[in-house]
């Protein structure tokens, strides 16, 4: 098996999130969104103010996406890598601080500040990076000894993904099932002619990463010290078009051309009634299984770098994931095909001292994945938004909650809470009132309501997105499932944000116990 390193290192400082008796609660904000002069939010100096506002307001964690090197759409959902980090998110700012770039380096550029225009932004940043390695080689000569030691102890995946990245500039940015087939089949004497011939590419590449791993230890490191922890986000399949696949075929249930013989999905559900199709390639579990889950235990170690737990994207797939035959124009017609189930968390947590995960167990959930979820005692996934059918017995509801939970007023895949109420019927609206024992009220009034609601719950962790603190409507929308254009794009600016929010919001905090925010490694 290629692309991992294969180490015998325990993580020293993962832990379960939530011990008995514990509360707290936190916001859901992707990087991106975060403010920047650079057209898109980074691991600079706005992501260190966000984390002192956090701390002001009583929050105890700050929830992102996948911080991985984006492809189609521009999705985290759809990284490039389960290895590297997404060099758009590394700060021109602390560049400037460290001698790499020059202020006169942004000129010429302007950017929307409520939107990432993901060309003008991709274009910008990667044309920084000649300059960049430029000065690294002729101004920071101190920094070669621990880029070098960087490359040497991540160059199980990074040589790998630096020519993958490489190669997709040398062939205009299409997939690598359209290079020529010796590097498809990465044939050795290809591999190392490409190799030298773009050396200086990879380097640089390579070096983007280096950067990226510096600013992402520097912010973890900050916030931990500020009692604040970080949630990533770990997607459950990765992208067809991903130094993943091309480096491990064996892991992946393909064709004799390296083509997938079946893609991931959803049947019709909440979101659509044709189901997703996401496309993505499926893993070959009994591989994966006798190499010991290498592959998913270092993709594990390589995102706690930057975070402090992961939330695994569509848990269900470990029980079982919908497997649809390549070609399909729909999910609807699949079949539920077993995952690794009980075995791969036995070998993450012999690997790690605890394990650091929050499952997201939404959508068709059957009793063998709650099974798996409690046999693991992994926090589950509750969603308000999705509480309000009229059925007593909804998961969704918080009287129906036990405190090993993360419940949220929505998440990235939802509309606002305001757009959402607006776009409900009458009669859902009387249905939503009713529960909240309410005559009724404005939209306006509906965010605010459902924060009180998802806080005063006896879940461990209550989390809203920034949009619903702010009472935004469907306009500040992070992402809509199914539908591929437009996506991601959501930013604020610094003139959005009102104390009047987070006063209130650290009031709420206070007023329902979850101030109170004990360090999860200790004893």
């Amino acid at each position: 098996m290629r692309g991992v390193k294969m180490s015998d290192h325990k993580q020293s400082d993962s832990f379960t999130p939530f011990p008995e008796g514990y509360r707290a609660s936190g916001l859901l904000l992707h990087i991106t969104s975060l403010p920047s002069a650079y057209g898109i939010g980074d691991m600079g100096p706005s992501a260190f103010e966000w984390v002192d506002l956090l701390c002001q307001a009583g929050q105890g964690w700050w929830q992102a996406l996948p911080v991985g090197p984006t492809g189609s759409y521009n999705s985290p959902y759809q990284s490039l890598s389960s290895f590297a980090g997404n060099g758009l998110l590394i700060s021109p700012e602390y560049l400037i601080e460290d001698g790499l770039l020059s202020p006169e380096d942004r000129e010429g550029w302007s950017f929307s500040a409520e939107a990432v225009e993901y060309d003008k932004v991709i274009s910008f940043k990667h044309g920084l990076m000649a300059k960049i390695w430029r000065k690294f080689n002729s101004g920071r000569p101190d920094l070669r000894p621990d880029f070098d030691q960087f490359c040497s102890e991540q160059a199980a995946w990074l040589d790998d993904y630096a020519l993958f990245r490489a190669l997709k500039i040398r062939y205009g940015g299409r997939s690598y099932l359209e290079w020529p087939a010796d590097l498809v089949r990465r044939e050795p004497a290809a591999l190392s002619k490409a190799r030298d011939d773009m050396a200086e590419f990879t380097e640089m590449v390579r070096l983007a990463q280096f950067l990226l791993y510096r600013q992402g230890r520097r912010l973890k490191e900050y916030a931990n010290e500020k009692g604040l922890r970080l949630i990533g986000d770990l997607p459950f399949f990765v992208s067809p078009d991903s130094s993943d696949v091309w480096v491990n075929p064996e892991l992946f249930l393909l064709d004799d051309k390296m083509r997938p013989r079946f893609v991931g999905g959803v049947p019709p559900d909440y979101f659509s009634e044709c189901g997703q199709l996401w496309g993505n390639p499926v893993y070959d579990w009994e591989a994966h299984r006798l190499a010991g889950y290498r592959w998913w235990i270092e993709r594990i170690r390589a995102q706690l770098v930057y975070v402090d737990v992961l939330r695994l994207d569509h848990f269900r797939g470990f029980e079982a994931a919908w497997h649809v035959p390549a070609g399909a124009s729909t999910a609807k017609y699949g079949e539920w095909v077993p995952g690794p189930g009980a075995g791969f968390f036995e070998a993450a947590g012999r690997e790690f001292n605890a394990l650091p995960f929050i499952a997201e167990d939404l959508g068709l959930i059957t009793p063998g994945v709650g099974a798996l979820r409690d046999q693991f005692h992994l926090p589950g996934t509750r969603v308000l938004q999705f509480a309000f059918d009229g059925h007593p017995d909804n998961p969704h509801l918080p009287e129906n909650y036990v405190p090993n939970t993360v419940v949220y007023t929505g998440t990235h895949d939802n509309d606002t809470t305001r757009g959402w109420f607006e776009r409900l019927s009458e009669e859902q609206k009387r249905g939503v009132w009713r529960h909240l024992k309410r005559s009724g009220w404005e939209s306006e009034e509906v965010a605010g309501e459902l924060i009180r609601l998802a806080w005063s719950s006896a879940a461990a962790l209550a989390i809203v997105p920034l949009q619903d603190l702010l009472n935004l409507g469907t306009e500040a929308r992070m992402n809509v499932p199914g539908c591929a254009e437009g996506n991601w794009r959501w930013r604020f600016t610094k003139g959005m944000l009102s104390d009047g929010a987070f006063s209130w919001l650290k009031d709420l905090t206070e007023a329902s116990k979850r101030t109170i925010i004990p360090d999860p490694r200790k004893p």
